[in-house]
């Protein structure tokens, strides 16, 4: 049997965890997106199937700001971001979709942001 690669297993822990989780127009999800470089977030009502509002290290508004910071500030700021731009929208309470990565550095960083900008969750 080959050996499962750190993605596969990651894409299996997702997929076991969204049977569970779903947002709604009150209370839409909150999903984040790793790579090795960059990390994207979403707030998305999973109901009406579309995206509220987005936010990651690739947008306009954020890029310059992020120059000289490591990938962990970088992620703090995409997180503050997306909790002001949700808030802008009406959304005070999100449930958390960490995307099968582990609550621990990026991921924790940009929930954390997100919360002391104003998201519940």
């Amino acid at each position: 049997m080959a050996k499962r690669t750190r993605e596969a297993m990651r894409k299996r822990r997702h997929i076991r965890v969204r049977k569970k989780l779903a947002g709604t127009a009150e209370r839409p999800r909150l999903n984040v997106y790793r790579s090795l470089a960059q990390i994207y977030a979403q707030v998305i009502d999973d109901n009406a199937g579309h995206t509220l509002t987005s936010a990651s290290t690739l947008d306009s508004e954020v890029k310059p700001r992020l120059e000289g910071l490591n990938k962990t500030e970088q992620a703090k700021i995409v997180g503050t971001v997306i909790g002001e731009r949700a808030a802008a929208k009406g959304v005070k309470q999100v449930v958390f979709d960490r995307g099968g990565y582990r609550f621990h550095g990026r991921v924790k960083a940009l929930a954390e942001a997100a919360r002391e900008a104003g998201l519940e969750f």
